[in-house]
């Protein structure tokens, strides 16, 4: 981005201007009228604009890609554990009955699966904290806007 100062960002087809001709990665010429050069900054700077939403919208997308996925799988994966529980709780109580009392046996395999539960919410909060939920774009739209301001002095 050190080149920025020398050339103008991309363009794209605009109406017919004096300068349209005109390559936009070269300067404009030293005698060049003031309105010139507002023109081809304005036309520069529109440009560069829509580049830059154009890009923190594919970002956006591909983050809102990832995140569902994520929210999908832990919950597929939370009704799956609570059908394994269900099932698995009902068998262990009835094992579990057999050496002690129903209402112990009921105790010690809810809090197994309140253990388990808790590291597995943790996992899930971890991975969608994971995700970027700040577009690399921002930092370029603000080294874009200190280029403006540097071509403005």
């Amino acid at each position: 981005m050190s080149d920025r100062a020398s050339t103008a960002p991309g363009t794209r087809a605009h109406a017919p201007a004096p300068d349209a001709d005109r390559d936009p990665s070269q300067p404009l010429e030293p005698d060049a009228s003031l309105g010139d050069l507002l023109a081809q900054l304005t036309r520069d700077f529109g440009d560069l604009v829509s580049t830059q939403v154009d890009l923190a919208k594919v970002e956006l997308k591909d983050e809102i890609k990832q995140t569902s996925k994520g929210a999908g799988l832990l919950g597929g994966g939370a009704f799956g554990a609570y059908l394994a529980v269900l099932l698995l709780s009902f068998a262990a109580v009835y094992g579990l009955d057999e050496a002690m009392p129903l209402g112990v046996a009921f105790l010690i395999v809810g809090l197994v699966y309140a253990a388990v539960s808790v590291v597995l919410i943790r996992q899930g909060r971890n991975k969608l904290r994971s995700v970027d939920s700040v577009p690399e774009t921002q930092e370029s739209l603000k080294e874009d806007l200190a280029w403006a301001k540097q071509q403005k002095s």
